[in-house]
C-alpha cells in the first residue's frame, strides 16, 4: 500500500498541492496546512500556526460608585487582550465618560435593554450578553449593586445579566464605597450569599473618601512587583479566568493620582 507522496524539500513548507478544479473548497480554501501533515512537523504546532487561539470575551461593568471615573482606563486595560463589551448602570453614567471609551467597544445601558426588543421573537439583551461572555468583571460594585444582587433582584441591564448568568463562567466583582457602609453588617451577609453564588471578590484596601475621609474601602492592589496591565493566560472557552486572581484589575483602580476615590 501506497502513502501520499511526500512534497519534494525543496518545496516550501505550507505551500498547497495544485489542483484544476476551479470551483472546489479546497482550491479556494488553499489549505496550507494540508501538506504539512505529511511532512515531519508536528500536526498540533501546524494547527497553532493556521489557527490563532480566539480573544477571550469580557464583559465589564460599572455601578454606581465614584470609582466609576476610572472605568474607561479599566476598558482600555482589558482592550489590549481582549474583546470586550461594556455595560453601565444610570448612577454609573455621572462618572463614566461615554465619549472617552474605546471606539471599537460598545457601551449598553438600561435604555438599550428596552429599545432592542419589540416584539415575541427579538433577541433579549441581557441574555445575549450572558451568552457571549467567556467571563464578566463588575468594578466597580456598589453597595446598592451588591445589595441587589445578593437579594436576586433584576431591575436594570447589569443585574438581569447578573441573575440570568451562567456561573460555569467566572465572574468578578470589585466592591468600591464609604467605609460605614462597607462595615455594615448587611455587606458582610451580602457577600456571604454571593460567594455561594460562586461570584469571586477582587478585595478592598483602605483608602480615601470622596468626602475627604480616609479609610474608605478600594480594590486590593496586587504585589509591586506585578506586571501593570498584564493580562491572565488565556487558553481557550474552557479556560477559568477565575484561577488567574485578575490581577491587572485591582492595579487599574488604585494607580496614579489623585487617590483612589471610591
Amino acid at each position: 500500500t501506497r502513502a501520499p507522496e511526500a512534497p519534494a524539500p525543496s518545496a516550501a513548507i505550507g505551500s498547497p498541492p495544485e489542483y484544476g478544479g476551479a470551483e472546489h473548497s479546497l482550491h479556494r480554501s488553499r489549505v496550507p496546512f494540508l501538506t504539512r501533515i505529511f511532512t515531519a512537523e508536528p500536526v498540533q504546532d501546524t494547527l497553532a500556526l493556521d489557527f490563532p487561539q480566539p480573544r477571550p470575551r469580557v464583559l465589564l461593568a460599572a455601578s454606581g460608585s465614584v470609582a466609576a471615573i476610572k472605568f474607561e482606563s479599566l476598558c482600555r486595560s482589558f482592550s489590549e487582550w481582549a474583546e470586550v463589551r461594556a455595560v453601565a448602570t444610570k448612577a454609573s453614567l455621572h462618572f463614566v465618560d461615554r465619549k472617552s471609551l474605546p471606539s471599537d467597544i460598545i457601551l449598553y445601558t438600561d435604555d438599550d435593554e428596552w429599545s432592542t426588543w419589540k416584539k415575541i421573537g427579538d433577541e433579549v439583551l441581557h441574555i445575549e450578553l450572558r451568552k457571549w461572555a467567556d467571563t464578566m468583571v463588575i468594578a466597580p460594585l456598589s453597595a446598592n449593586t451588591l445589595a441587589k444582587i445578593a437579594g436576586g433582584f433584576c431591575d436594570n441591564l447589569l443585574t438581569c445579566i447578573v441573575r440570568a448568568w451562567d456561573y460555569s463562567k467566572p465572574l468578578f466583582v470589585a466592591p468600591a464605597m464609604n467605609t460605614f457602609m462597607w462595615n455594615n453588617p448587611f455587606t458582610n451577609r451580602h457577600l456571604e450569599t454571593i460567594n455561594q453564588l460562586g461570584i469571586s471578590l477582587v478585595p478592598p484596601i483602605t483608602k480615601r473618601l470622596a468626602c475627604g475621609d480616609y479609610a474608605t474601602r478600594a480594590p486590593e492592589a496586587p504585589a509591586p512587583s506585578a506586571a501593570i496591565g498584564s493580562p491572565p493566560e488565556y487558553g481557550g472557552a474552557e479556560h477559568s479566568l477565575h484561577r488567574s486572581r485578575v490581577p491587572f484589575l485591582t492595579r487599574i483602580f488604585t494607580a496614579g493620582e489623585p487617590p483612589f476615590l471610591p
